[in-house]
């Protein structure tokens, strides 16, 4: 079935979807409209007020229609356009292949650097490293978090930062850059990719790379966004989860971050941490855990910021854990967290 999104499809392609979706039914149909834009909604809807019936026969060819596209897609993302022509031919014949394989290609590409997200971050690392901060940003807005946290670590400090921004600042990106920049990096790594022009970077994605990548790391390029713009590195700074901020949360929210975390990691990180979190740490201790943590803390005696710095981050992970379970709720933007 053509694309609705990019307005391109035959006089009959509404239709066909119009019918698709009132042979699916409601519930299906209601979830397919939270994806599509108020003008492409409104053509569907009236689009289906105007089908009054759908027979036995075009609910069979539209279904089987979506079905074969369908695969075929999952076919062209898996393994690349000749891979997906290679199955389609031997499953439909040579004709019925190369139409479906032209009619994906110029309406459902899946999205740009599809390949760098099944590559090893390292890998891509080694080809973007040298790049300039624009490209290396559009490249990482991209990659999964994961990806592109470890990638962010491992540039020089000096690019960090700028990367980080342009990430920040990014909003839509022309598809002629996309598919150049995609070009030269398929090239290197010897992959096939589909392209189509799709929203990336901003505030969100460099927080959530922000979020991965290792404390010192963070603080090198929050400490260099406050010098080069101070109100993008308040907007980042407000939507990230630190280890101080466990100071915000109620008790009961405490108590639980206390029963998930490795005592050994707590007794390491709280001790660069504020004599207030200290306090509010312990206050949520039974006494007699309290005494032990805080002679196990003396008895350590110095320690390495980078060792503190690395409890510090599994803890916030974990939290970040609890959060996406819903057993605690990290506020945004000075929100009260509840529980």
């Amino acid at each position: 079935m053509p694309s609705l999104r990019n307005q391109q499809f035959l006089p009959s392609g509404l239709q066909k979807s119009a019918m698709l979706l009132i042979t699916l039914g409601p519930e299906v149909s209601a979830s397919v409209f939270q994806h599509l834009e108020d003008e492409e909604i409104d053509m569907l809807t009236l689009e289906i007020a105007n089908i009054r019936k759908v027979d036995n026969e075009d609910k069979e060819t539209i279904m089987s229609e979506f079905y074969q596209l369908a695969m075929a897609n999952n076919f062209l993302t898996q393994g690349g356009i000749n891979y997906a022509k290679e199955i389609l031919e031997k499953a439909l014949g040579s004709d019925k292949a190369n139409d479906i394989i032209k009619r994906l290609t110029s309406n459902l590409q899946t999205r740009p650097f599809d390949f760098a997200r099944k590559a090893d971050a390292s890998q891509i690392l080694n080809f973007i490293q040298n790049e300039s901060p624009q490209t290396i940003a559009l490249v990482l807005s991209y990659l999964v978090p994961e990806q592109a946290s470890l990638i962010l670590s491992s540039l020089s400090e000096d690019k960090q930062a700028e990367v980080a921004r342009r990430i920040a600042l990014m909003d839509r990106t022309s598809p002629e850059v996309i598919a150049q920049v995609e070009r030269v990096l398929e090239q290197k790594m010897s992959t096939s990719v589909s392209r189509d022009l799709t929203s990336a970077g901003g505030i969100e994605a460099i927080v959530k790379i922000l979020n991965g990548v290792d404390r010192t790391t963070e603080r090198t390029i929050i400490e260099a966004l406050q010098m080069q713009d101070p109100s993008l590195a308040e907007e980042i700074k407000k939507r990230m989860f630190l280890f101080e901020d466990i100071i915000s949360f109620d008790n009961r929210s405490i108590q639980r971050i206390i029963r998930e975390i490795d005592n050994a990691d707590l007794q390491l990180a709280l001790k660069v941490a504020s004599e207030e979190l200290n306090e509010k740490i312990f206050s949520n201790m039974s006494k007699r855990m309290a005494e032990t943590f805080k002679e196990e803390m003396e008895f350590m005696g110095p320690v390495r910021v980078r060792d503190v710095e690395e409890a510090q981050t599994r803890i916030v992970a974990i939290v970040r854990r609890l959060e996406e379970s819903g057993e605690i709720i990290i506020s945004r933007g000075g929100d009260d967290v509840i529980v």
